[in-house]
């Protein structure tokens, strides 16, 4: 079975860091770039990540296979 990972639609980021607030291990703002990051896409529990999935008010993160 495929592990799933974080990933952040880079163009519907709003960059307002609620994500890396929630799980600084896996997400962190890039305010040169104008938007989150993932650093770390196994930092956190699934658990943790999915919440601060939960938070992003713009819903821009979700999770995908990742890849080989």
């Amino acid at each position: 079975m495929a592990k799933e990972v974080p990933v952040i639609n880079t163009e519907e980021c709003i960059a307002c860091g609620n994500c890396q607030a929630v799980c600084p291990g896996v997400f962190r703002l890039n305010e040169a770039l104008g938007h989150s990051e993932v650093i770390n896409p196994t930092g956190a529990s699934d658990d943790e990540i999915q919440l601060a999935i939960d938070q992003c008010p713009v819903q821009c993160i979700h999770w995908q296979e990742e890849e080989d």
